[in-house]
């Protein structure tokens, strides 16, 4: 495309030529590659933190324990892994819609952009006499008193005027003398296309989505229909973990995050290349706020107040209705007033790792057997242990060497298999009476340090012990070592 043009005294611009750009990765178009990273950083980085979780690495950097992480959150690892599947199909669907309405990316007019910004500059100069004349400065005076010795200098004090600066182009197939821009301009011009712009760019996209997801998070709190039909899905999690961060209801998925990082991407008019870099940077950020991790070399948690342990406080049930912000800065709850203003919660934290520990050891304690006392009363099963066939020994030896039993089916189960154990010629009362005597002996170690009802339960096991040796055709009653009136 020919665009030599110039304009009465500025510098014409350059001509230029579309290309098409060559894919950053070989075979895989910019716009799926667009798709694909924020996808692939999301499960690679919450890889990293699930492996931290799973083999407790920096169990002091945590904000939970790993038995809160199994005793508060109301949700599996697996609906959680299904539902973000879910969210990331929506999230490519959306995408792929857009690389259809998007023109394909092409490169060979940025020296082109960077003229255009250079003559920007030099019709900014324009204003600096009139600007200097209001502070009480002569700027032609100075222009003159200094075009002898800092040229450059002085054609910005007159207005973008330098007469050095010009260049030869064909006008119309004649050889034409026209104005150029200088090496300060072009320098200038260059470090705003290439550095200023797609910063600015960034920085506004980040308010747009800080802001969007502000307003739209806090009204799935604040409405009562919004919360228990979309939003209350994520807050199951009251213990964050990295992969869990898009855990959402897909709706909201789609217009909480989705659709506010489409609208960010288009006001702002980035590249596709740009809003590759935007978007994966975005998805690190959040899965960042949620791994359960305060790391103090985490670069993330530190750049910005809006962290993991700040949006922790939002995930627990006395902070649910504030620390809104996401996924950058704070800068909405500071000013709308909902930013937690409750202190240090550290007490808070303790109690309820305490309290989720104490759960977990309780659920433990039946863990071996799979089973738990109260399924002894409460079970509706059919008991086939006849209480006929149970004979008084086998009752003795429950009475006596398990008082702890639970009462109910399990008595009568645990009976029923010591009267299987008692009727097996082949040393069965042998095998019960060693039981009761390693019981009785482990009783005796505790005598001096419980009450007297549990050295009247040693009596006892030493008298069973004695009984079933008794027992034994042919045996002394001291075959198991214990006799009668000596221990």
């Amino acid at each position: 495309m020919n665009n030599s043009s110039a304009t009465h005294d500025l510098p014409p611009l350059p001509s230029y030529t579309l290309q098409p750009l060559h894919p950053f990765i070989p075979g895989i178009p910019d716009q799926y590659l667009a798709l694909a990273l924020p996808i692939i950083a999301y499960w690679v980085v919450s890889l990293f933190f699930h492996v931290l979780d799973e083999w407790d690495l920096f169990p002091q950097y945590r904000l939970h324990t790993p038995a809160e992480v199994l005793k508060r959150n109301h949700v599996s690892r697996w609906d959680v892994f299904r539902d973000v599947i879910i969210q990331q199909v929506v999230q490519t669907v959306v995408g792929m819609v857009l690389t259809v309405v998007d023109e394909p990316p092409t490169f060979g007019k940025e020296e082109y952009d960077i003229a255009v910004w250079a003559r920007r500059l030099r019709i900014a100069q324009r204003a600096l006499p009139s600007l200097l004349g209001v502070l009480g400065v002569d700027a032609a005076g100075l222009s003159k008193s200094w075009a002898g010795t800092h040229a450059t200098l002085a054609g910005a004090l007159a207005g973008g005027v330098y007469p050095s600066a010009t260049q030869t182009v064909l006008l119309h197939g004649q050889p034409t003398a026209v104005p150029a821009f200088t090496s300060w301009e072009l320098i200038a011009a260059y470090a705003i296309y290439y550095y200023l712009m797609p910063a600015l760019q960034f920085i506004t996209a980040i308010c747009i989505v800080d802001t969007w997801q502000y307003f739209l998070h806090r009204a799935m709190h604040m409405n009562k229909y919004l919360y228990t039909t979309f939003h209350s899905r994520h807050h199951r999690l009251y213990v964050p973990y990295a992969y869990g961060a898009l855990y959402n209801h897909p709706f909201e998925g789609f217009l909480l995050d989705t659709l506010g990082a489409g609208i960010a991407y288009l006001a702002t008019g980035m590249t596709c290349r740009q809003s590759m870099w935007f978007f994966t940077c975005s998805t690190i950020k959040t899965v960042d706020d949620h791994c359960g991790y305060a790391f103090p070399w985490d670069p993330l948690q530190h750049l910005t107040s809006n962290n993991a342990g700040y949006h922790d406080v939002h995930h627990q049930s006395w902070g649910i209705k504030t620390n809104f912000s996401q996924p950058f800065f704070t800068f909405w709850d500071r000013v709308l007033g909902t930013k937690w203003t409750g202190g240090d919660v550290s007490a808070r934290y303790a109690r309820a790792k305490a309290a989720a520990q104490k759960k977990l050891d309780a659920d433990q304690s039946g863990s071996v057997t799979g089973s738990t006392p109260s399924d002894s009363v409460q079970t509706t099963s059919p008991s086939p242990y006849s209480p006929g066939n149970m004979s008084s020994t086998a009752r003795t030896a429950h009475v006596v060497a398990e008082p702890r039993i639970p009462r109910g089916k399990a008595t009568q189960q645990a009976i029923s298999s010591r009267q299987a154990v008692l009727d097996d010629p082949n040393g069965g009362t042998t095998v019960l009476a060693e039981e009761a005597t390693e019981e009785m002996q482990a009783q005796q170690k505790l005598a001096k340090r419980s009450s007297p009802r549990k050295r009247t339960t040693s009596s006892g096991l030493k008298g069973f012990a004695d009984r079933v040796s008794e027992s034994l055709q042919g045996k002394a009653t001291g075959v198991l070592g214990v006799e009668n009136g000596r221990r």
